[in-house]
């Protein structure tokens, strides 16, 4: 009994089997492998700079709403402050009116 080969064009189990023109394993729909990882990344960089641009929006939209309460005291606490101390200055003993008053 003589084992008959296949003809060339049928597969084998050992061979793997790409549509016609692919360039091997994982290409997908006519791309090389290489243009499929290039494409790949071109999506992860632009899924991550969306992503973390939202991120970083609402970090900083978050402390600058924490920040505000803060700020707003500081603020007030120096115009007082200020006022305060010109005051006292102005209504010093020996203290000369200024001219044109």
């Amino acid at each position: 009994m003589t084992q008959r080969k296949p003809p060339r064009y049928v597969p084998t189990l050992t061979e793997v089997v790409a549509p016609p023109g692919d360039s091997g394993p994982g290409a997908i729909a006519g791309l090389s492998q290489d243009q499929l990882v290039q494409r790949v990344m071109q999506r992860i960089d632009l899924m991550l700079e969306r992503r973390l641009r939202e991120a970083i929006a609402a970090t900083v939209l978050e402390q600058t709403r924490s920040l505000g309460p803060l700020l707003r005291e500081e603020i007030e606490s120096v115009v007082r402050d200020t006022v305060a101390r010109a005051f006292e200055e102005e209504m010093a003993p020996g203290r000369r009116a200024p001219e044109g008053s």
